[in-house]
C-alpha cells in the first residue's frame, strides 16, 4: 500500500487544480441551473452543468478503459 498516499495527493492536486481553472472558465452559469433568489439568501444548483461534466467525464473514462 505504498502506492496509496501518493495516489491521494495527486487526486488532491487535480482537484486543486481544477478548482483554479473553474474560476476562469464560467461552466457555472449555463440553462437549465437551478437558481432560487429570496430576501436574504440565494441557492444555487447547477443541475445542467453537473450533466455536462458527468458527460464529458463519462467519454474521457471509456477513452481511458479502451486503451488500457
Amino acid at each position: 500500500m505504498n502506492g496509496l498516499p501518493k495516489f491521494v495527493m495527486i487526486i488532491g492536486g487535480i482537484i486543486l487544480v481544477i478548482g483554479f481553472l473553474m474560476q476562469f472558465i464560467k461552466i457555472g452559469k449555463l440553462p437549465g441551473d437551478i437558481i432560487i433568489k429570496k430576501e436574504n439568501t440565494t441557492f444555487y444548483f447547477p443541475l445542467m452543468t453537473s450533466i455536462l461534466i458527468s458527460v464529458i467525464l463519462s467519454v474521457i473514462f471509456y477513452i481511458i478503459g479502451r486503451f488500457k
